[in-house]
């Protein structure tokens, strides 16, 4: 735990996860300097279109899932924000957060402004900046700090916000531009990544306080992935001797009870980092394997992940209370 509060920049690559290759070579080094490990998501609804599920995702993500079942349609999923009265804040919930979300998801903007979030663009970035030099990429990763109110290397006494969250995915995309976007989206994560990673040096100020977490997910969910994407561990894992010991996972629970919707496969890849705060695991890529076999997070539920964040930010008095 640092010594002041930390300020939190959260790069969500959804639907991105299955499409990192060896060229994402910041990716891979973000995770073999950090925390990895996966967040496990509920199983999706029936008949789900593509729309519903980045909204719904991105609720459990930010453990505001019961908002997003408060906001659909009684005998559908058809997203009615607009008829619904506010809902509790982030801010109300975590002791005054103050959070913006980054998307050009309209639905995902609407259900963000619900919660409170400050809702922007990344070309609202560039628009507004006061830089003159610079590719767009560090233009952007320099306006993202200064909303966290790290500029030129320090820490400002005050900032605009204490979390921002970029929402980057394909979802929006016809078919036809489909494979393009999502070869876009990552490689705009990747060159990020890069960005952040040379601002936030070791021993830095900035270093020091920003806390980086990388989430990436696998979008739509087929059941053909679930053999080779699952975080069970299986009786060829187990130790025959110990095998009658197994647990249940802790991810399976919720206090004292059972979850009973979890989704044991495809779970959203995650990587955090904090000069001198985040502990680093043996994990050297980013991948599904990788992380399974060396990750030191391994398996927590996606709705917990804002509150270990809000801990770090010291808006939230222990992480899984």
């Amino acid at each position: 735990m640092a010594d002041k509060p930390s300020k939190a920049l959260v790069l969500y690559g959804d639907g991105l996860a299955r499409f990192v290759e060896p060229s994402h070579a910041h990716l891979h080094s973000l995770a073999s300097k950090a925390a990895c490990g996966f967040l496990s998501l509920p199983i999706a609804p029936p008949s789900e279109s593509e729309e519903e599920r980045i909204v719904r995702e991105f609720a459990v993500l930010i453990d505001a899932n019961q908002d997003y079942l408060s906001g659909i349609g009684e005998h559908t999923t058809e997203l009615k924000w607009e008829e619904k009265s506010p809902f509790q804040t982030i801010s109300d919930r975590f002791m005054g957060l103050k959070a913006a979300l980054i998307t050009t998801n309209s639905r995902l903007k609407s259900f963000g402004d619900k919660l409170g979030f400050a809702t922007l663009q990344l070309n609202e970035l560039i628009e507004t900046s006061d830089s003159l030099s610079g590719s767009p990429i560090d233009v952007v990763a320099s306006e993202l700090l200064k909303l966290l109110g790290l500029q030129r290397g320090k820490m400002e006494e005050v900032s605009q916000f204490d979390l921002v969250l970029v929402h980057i995915g394909a979802g929006e995309k016809t078919n036809d531009d489909k494979g393009k976007a999502v070869a876009h989206d990552l490689e705009y994560i990747n060159a990020l990544v890069r960005v952040i990673l040379q601002m936030a040096q070791p021993a830095t100020e900035v270093g020091s306080r920003l806390h980086l977490s990388v989430v990436l997910s696998y979008g739509q969910v087929l059941e053909a992935d679930n053999s080779n994407l699952s975080v069970l561990i299986s009786i060829d894992e187990k130790s025959s001797d110990l095998s009658a010991l197994f647990p249940r996972q802790s991810y399976t629970m919720k206090g004292e009870t059972p979850r009973n919707d979890v989704r044991h496969h495809c779970p959203m890849l995650i990587s955090q980092w904090q000069y001198a705060v985040t502990r680093k695991d043996m994990a050297e890529t980013f991948s599904f394997k990788d992380f399974k076999e060396h990750g030191g997070y391994l398996t927590i539920p996606a709705d917990r992940f804002l509150h270990e964040v809000a801990f770090k930010l010291w808006k939230a008095p222990k992480y899984g209370a």
